[in-house]
């Protein structure tokens, strides 16, 4: 990784999204979050603010060395302890059937290969456990999907491979046996940056010999 996606760039993550609007979906995202958690594409660490207060550890996994750096002071401010992995989500290190809940925040629009990713959180994931999501993705509007096709390319440079155009709910249909989504825009924010999905998706639970 280079200067700017080290340095430059979570810094504009991080201003782009301490958003008040965008706060208000992370608590309301985080308020079901409950036992071992993992959360991927940790970044700077703005969810921390929101986890219920029975959660005390997370592990957490982001690529970027640049993100974890300016995560620490959130992380010393926070009270919950954090074990920051610097690796890909695309390959987690964890058994399967580990944590209670998986967390994505803003991430799986930046994943190189999501599909892959999205398996890797059902595989750690255990049995009857819920991964929570707030994400942007494609607008249910075609003429502002053809735009989000056509400026997905430079996005993906300017924004450390973000993609406009990406379908969330059929991603995480495809991977998980039960979603539950909700898909809007936030007043006065731009459909073709902020088309969200939030919602939480259940792994099926362990069948009774």
């Amino acid at each position: 990784m280079g200067f700017y996606s080290q340095v430059i760039f979570p810094r504009l993550l991080d201003w782009s999204l301490s958003d008040p609007d965008l706060a208000k979906y992370r608590q309301e995202l985080l308020a079901d979050v409950t036992g071992e958690v993992l959360e991927i594409g940790f970044g700077t660490g703005l969810n921390l603010a929101y986890y219920p207060a029975h959660i005390h550890k997370i592990t957490t996994i982001d690529v970027n060395l640049g993100m974890n750096a300016l995560a620490k002071k959130r992380i010393d401010d926070s009270g919950i302890k954090v074990e920051q992995l610097l690796l890909s989500s695309e390959n987690l290190p964890m058994a399967d059937n580990t944590f209670d809940s998986v967390v994505s925040t803003w991430t799986l629009c930046s994943i190189a290969n999501v599909e892959q990713a999205l398996k890797e959180v059902y595989r750690v994931l255990k049995p009857g456990g819920k991964f929570f999501f707030v994400e942007h993705g494609l607008s249910d509007k075609p003429n502002v999907q053809v735009w989000q096709h056509r400026l997905t390319p430079i996005q993906k440079v300017i924004a450390d491979g973000c993609h406009l155009n990406r379908n969330i709910q059929q991603l995480v249909e495809k991977q998980f046996d039960y979603v539950e989504i909700k898909r809007f825009t936030p007043e006065n924010f731009p459909d073709l940056m902020a088309h969200l999905y939030k919602g939480f998706a259940v792994k099926k639970a362990a069948e009774i010999m």
